[in-house]
């Protein structure tokens, strides 16, 4: 009898010690993901004249962000990955991440074009800024996804690290998630529809968490390569999406604005990294 009994003891410890830190992965993946969403959708509740002046300026200061994060962010970390020796290969994962998103915007303007009938053109919902808004999701995603993989790292290495780990991806994401906002409403979402379908985004954290718990070193050994991924989503947006935009405007003090708020953008993403490390 005290064989029996002693087996279902053991198996209650074992839960006992492996459930609870299931739980703080999964609740600091939600913290590190959807608050910062929340805190980034303070910009949603200003009034619709108010939102319009600001954001011209917003996607101005998005581009620095979306560039500084693949650059100052996305890419350092990738190269500097485990068991990472073929830097040719992360480039070329790059390359053919540029590529991919290309073709899947024309696969969005496809589906929103017609032969007789077609607004790549016309007014400021054109498909090219809905296709903006469609990959801003996908590289939001994936980065989203990677951050949950950190988030269940640390967590596994020590639980105070994945808590500290946690509140600074929370803190990083929340200036990125408001040109993520910018960008959304700029191709034509509604502030309702902007909010769903970030928040669904910032969900991808958990499922990074799930994976990084389960089966952490194959996904540490992936990690690499989905950040590349995710650093030529956020340059393609900024350079073939955003940039053109601004060219709009070709007077002196409207482009001075516009690359000191490219700027600011960088810098903030320049900064929180440099703090967070």
């Amino acid at each position: 009898m005290g064989i029996r009994t002693s087996s279902p003891t053991l198996e209650a410890v074992e839960i006992k010690v492996i459930m609870p830190l299931l739980a703080w992965i999964l609740l600091f993946s939600l913290v590190g993901g959807a608050l910062s969403v929340l805190a980034a959708a303070v910009y949603l509740l200003l009034s619709e004249n108010l939102r319009a002046r600001v954001l011209p300026h917003l996607v101005s200061f998005a581009i620095g962000a979306l560039l500084g994060a693949a650059f100052l962010g996305l890419l350092p970390h990738a190269l500097q990955g485990p068991g990472i020796d073929d830097f040719h290969g992360l480039t070329g994962t790059v390359l053919l991440g540029l590529l991919g998103f290309f073709l899947l915007e024309k696969l969005v303007l496809w589906r929103h074009c017609h032969a007789s009938d077609c607004e790549v053109h016309a007014g400021e919902h054109a498909p090219t800024q809905t296709a903006a808004g469609t990959l801003i999701l996908v590289g939001d995603g994936i980065h989203n996804f990677v951050d949950g993989i950190l988030i269940g790292g640390a967590f596994i290495t020590d639980i105070h690290l994945g808590i500290v780990t946690s509140l600074a991806v929370a803190s990083h994401e929340i200036p990125q998630e408001v040109g993520d906002f910018a960008v959304l409403l700029h191709s034509g979402y509604s502030r309702a529809r902007a909010f769903m379908f970030n928040l669904l985004a910032s969900l991808t954290t958990l499922l990074g968490g799930l994976l990084a718990y389960y089966a952490l070193k194959d996904a540490l050994a992936v990690v690499p390569y989905v950040l590349a991924v995710a650093a030529a989503s956020f340059i393609y947006i900024a350079v073939a999406d955003l940039i053109p935009g601004l060219h709009r405007r070709t007077e002196v003090l409207a482009t001075v604005g516009q690359l000191a708020l490219i700027t600011a953008g960088v810098m903030v993403i320049y900064v929180t990294h440099a703090w967070l490390h």
